[in-house]
């Protein structure tokens, strides 16, 4: 294209009718080159956050298996991937100087010819998610570990994953998948990440609470050496220090590791042991076997259970039932299905536990259900329904 000259420019801002006293004296003028095909770039919209860790040399990953929808991923955070339409045309202008820049420097040329390099007509817009780490635990369950001797170690062909194949298979920041590696009590062995199987984890914390009881330590001071030494002859020495971890808050005292022993985690874990055998237990009957299983000087409460089992007051006599709140839907419309399949009306108290998980950022649990429950008053205690017909 031939290039303009600057009165073939105020020929045309005569024609367009504007003054050229109220535009900057620089101008513009465009042409496309010969790479300007769209679709070779793609633009991302980013808050001022994630750019600064790109501009300080931190990079962010895009992860998702091909039936997955896209997430992009920075070290802490995890963001759903959107295409947002633009009604303008947005052009690539290599070295494009904004006004700022224009006015900032007087003896800025008086024509800028620059060239197009590409263009588009969309950008992909971030919006801070939940991480989805359902996947995770699904997993390591495909193979729990039972302890060295199990037959199972000794042929298994199962696919173990390590922290870089977790990194490619979920779609959550490696700070969030770390963190949730620790919340669901796996361990490395071998190098794989592995979660025990819940009756090995019984039988091991067994071990630490007969061990406790018969050395008559008070149960905020058990000693990491005497455990070791005691019990290492019947599992392997990191398996009983795992436990320890799992179920105890780690300190030094003298120069020597004791763990104070949790009590809400160790009689939930009982909990479950003693409901899993069972579709529904008389909730009067279960609590007394569960006071007498868990150890001396602990107390058994049924708020220790919330999100693993469910107490229901309407039968005749009071019965209770198991059901783990991760072994419901990631998604939250198929959480609530699944919810108002297993009962059709709750009360704030009881569902809530179930869906605590799904809020996302500054979200409620009354704006959940607000948004896929519908309520109502059962003899004066507000109740929620679902808002569609359950198949």
């Amino acid at each position: 294209a031939a290039m303009r000259s600057r009165a073939e420019v105020d020929a045309t801002l005569q024609t367009a009718k504007l003054n050229p006293a109220e535009l900057l004296p620089a101008v513009h003028c465009l042409s496309f080159g010969p790479q300007a095909g769209g679709g070779e770039c793609c633009l991302l919209q980013l808050e001022p956050g994630l750019c600064a860790e790109l501009e300080a040399g931190h990079s962010l990953v895009i992860r998702g298996e091909k039936d997955e929808h896209a997430v992009l991923c920075s070290k802490d955070k995890t963001y759903d991937m959107k295409i947002a339409d633009t009604s303008n045309m947005l052009l690539f202008v290599p070295g494009c100087k904004t006004p700022e820049e224009l006015n900032a420097d007087p003896a800025s040329c008086n024509i800028i010819h620059s060239q197009i390099a590409g263009f588009s007509n969309n950008y992909w817009e971030l919006r801070r998610c939940r991480p989805k780490l359902k996947k995770l635990r699904k997993l390591l369950m495909e193979d729990p570990y039972d302890g060295p001797d199990s037959q199972k170690e000794q042929t298994s062909s199962f696919s173990k994953y390590t922290t870089e194949d977790l990194l490619n298979l979920i779609q959550a920041s490696e700070e969030e998948i770390l963190h949730q590696l620790q919340v669901i009590d796996a361990c490395k062995i071998e190098g794989y990440w592995r979660i025990l199987d819940f009756d090995y984890e019984m039988k091991l914390l067994n071990h630490v609470t007969q061990l406790i009881d018969s050395e008559s330590w008070p149960l905020s001071k058990v000693p990491l050496c005497a455990c070791l030494e005691e019990l290492g002859s019947l599992e392997p020495r990191e398996m009983i220090e795992h436990i320890l971890v799992s179920y105890g808050r780690k300190y030094v005292d003298a120069g020597e590791i004791f763990f104070e022993m949790h009590e809400d985690k160790t009689c939930r874990a009982i909990a479950q042991m003693l409901l899993q055998n069972a579709v529904k237990f008389n909730l009067s009957e279960f609590e007394e076997v569960w006071q007498q299983s868990v150890p001396e000087g602990m107390t058994t409460r049924l708020d220790q259970l919330q999100g693993l089992a469910l107490v229901d007051k309407s039968s005749r006599p009071e019965t209770i039932s198991l059901l783990k709140v991760e072994d419901l839907p990631e998604d939250n419309q198929e959480r609530f299905n699944s919810l108002f399949g297993i009962r059709e009306k709750w009360t704030e108290v009881d569902i809530t536990p179930y869906i605590q998980d799904l809020c996302a950022e500054k979200q409620t649990v009354g704006a959940l259900l607000t948004k896929y429950a519908r309520s109502s008053m059962l003899n004066g205690v507000k109740v929620y329904n679902s808002r569609r017909p359950i198949s």
